[in-house]
């Protein structure tokens, strides 16, 4: 069923696919990755969340309501 559909290996897809099931084994803390981890993992959602807030707040004002109360606010 189906034989001699023999594939080829990609070198470099193998090799990146290798490393991506290994990082916990190779990764390590540089500035860099701190700075990524601070700019992406809190500081864009923070940004995101007030631009939220903000946008709430703002209907709130427009129909004449108090402002909602948010559990960060």
């Amino acid at each position: 069923m189906g034989g001699g559909m023999e594939t080829n290996k990609n070198r470099w897809i193998e090799d990146w696919a290798t490393n991506r099931e290994n990082l916990e084994h190779h990764f390590r803390w540089t500035r860099r990755n701190l700075a990524l981890v601070g700019i992406f993992g809190v500081a864009v959602p923070i940004l995101v969340y007030k631009g939220i807030v903000k946008e709430f707040h703002m209907q709130d004002e427009d129909a004449g309501r108090p402002p909602r109360k948010f559990w960060f606010t």
